[in-house]
């Protein structure tokens, strides 16, 4: 069949959507980029928090029209709404024909087929089962970098988070599976590798009885043709001594780290089912720094969470100016059903909800500025990530950027580079978020 697909959420999501892409061109079926065009359709959902949610319902009802107009046969809904939401979903829109859960997405092809035939039918797996993984996947990134995703689920049970209810517990892809993986994306062009999971840190602790996430970054660095290894979603309590020092030695993981802290305040994180105080993340992003100097440290934060004060915030605004991230992103507390901050009392309005995160976005966008400008006239290796002809300019990464969430460097280059390309540039100017730079031409 035509089929044309959505993915939605975050990229873990992206890895199983290329993953099912992968399945669904092995199997004979043509991926098309227009849905007036398909015979069939599959929406890959979120259901994360209550925007992403909305999103995925709107994608639903969205095709579910084009079913209604004849345009579409065949809609398959999978993800975290799918799985999270399946009564409602065939209830509410009967337009929808099969929906698949997170532990079942690789039956994609198989669902097709059973249309074909006249079985439909919703398939289900046990969430306690090894994640899906060693499928080849179609990439949606660009072709010179690809996310890894490493584990599946979660065992932290914060008081806000839905994840271990959707996806289940913490369920590391063994690490000759993720080298093999590794090895085909360095064939096919992948130079940068971005390792993700709900939590990578703790990798290996289920199926290997400890941390392997250090053993497995040095079997990624000796993989040629892979350049770059970013770290993602790496919790601050599990951050060790070895992790550190396999970043410092390893010259192919980038001296870059996500570590998702959501607040500074002691009340909140204990209400929140954090495991770290404020002292702790002072602690270990003082040791980031002390032992890898250049380190960039990128982070997210909550704000708005039931019985958050106005002193809270303030802590919060002191510890974010006194830590001076590198990057750091800031979202509004989301009320999730079946979480216990749901029902927590003393929930903040929304109208707070956003003038705090306002107010710590200030904040930090004069904390970057201030950092950027400090890069004019440095030197640094870029990655090319495209081209923008009518600017005459390249558009690049730095080992301080992840694609999608982080800033740019605009380099002026009379080469003819293409995308994955590393080039030497150096800073010419400063602008809020992004740089400016030329390239250097050595002899």
């Amino acid at each position: 069949m035509k089929v044309f697909f959505v993915s939605l959420g975050c990229d873990k999501n992206t890895v199983d959507s290329e993953m099912m892409l992968g399945i669904l061109s092995e199997n004979g079926h043509e991926i098309v980029y227009d849905e007036n065009e398909a015979e069939a359709v599959v929406i890959n959902s979120c259901a994360f928090i209550a925007d992403a949610k909305q999103e995925s319902i709107n994608t639903i009802l969205e095709m579910a029209e084009l079913k209604k107009n004849g345009i579409l046969k065949l809609i398959i809904v999978t993800g975290c709404l799918g799985q999270r939401y399946k009564e409602e979903i065939q209830k509410e829109i009967p337009e929808v024909d099969v929906i698949l859960g997170i532990q079942s997405f690789d039956k994609v092809a198989d669902a097709i087929s059973a249309y074909e035939k006249g079985k439909s039918q919703n398939l289900f797996a046990n969430l306690a089962e090894a994640p899906i993984a060693g499928h080849k996947r179609l990439l949606t990134t660009a072709t010179h970098y690809a996310y890894m995703k490493i584990a599946e689920g979660c065992d932290k049970h914060c008081t806000y988070c839905i994840i271990p209810t959707l996806r289940g517990r913490y369920r590391s892809v063994p690490m000759e599976t993720l080298v093999k993986e590794a090895t085909d994306l360095a064939g096919r062009g992948v130079r940068e590798l971005i390792i993700v999971a709900q939590e990578t840190t703790i990798y290996g602790r289920d199926i290997y009885g400890e941390n392997r996430l250090p053993a497995l970054l040095r079997e990624l660095a000796a993989i040629e043709g892979i350049e770059r290894i970013r770290l993602l979603y790496c919790y601050p309590e599990e951050i060790t001594d070895e992790l550190i020092q396999v970043i410092k030695e390893e010259k192919k993981i980038c001296h870059y780290i996500d570590m998702p802290i959501q607040h500074a305040s002691d009340g909140i994180l204990k209400r929140m089912g954090r495991h770290t105080s404020e002292q702790d993340l002072r602690d270990i992003i003082g040791k980031l720094r002390r032992e890898i100097p250049d380190i960039c440290i990128r982070t997210t934060l909550i704000t708005g969470f039931p019985g958050e004060t106005g002193r809270d915030i303030k802590i919060l605004e002191r510890f974010v100016r006194d830590c001076r991230f590198d990057r750091l992103g800031v979202f509004t507390y989301s009320a999730e059903e079946g979480t216990p901050a749901a029902t927590m009392p003393h929930q903040v309005p929304e109208w707070i909800k956003r003038l705090r995160r306002n107010r710590i976005m200030k904040l930090q966008q004069t904390i970057v500025f201030e950092a950027n400008e400090a890069l004019v006239g440095s030197k640094l290796e870029v990655m090319i990530e495209g081209r923008l002809p009518e600017d005459e300019v390249y558009v690049t990464r730095s080992y301080k950027d992840a694609p999608g969430v982080d800033g740019y460097i605009f380099v002026q280059s009379d080469r003819d580079l293409v995308s994955g390309d590393l080039i030497m540039v150096k800073v010419t100017e400063a602008k809020c978020y992004d740089l400016v730079a030329t390239e250097i031409i050595s002899d």
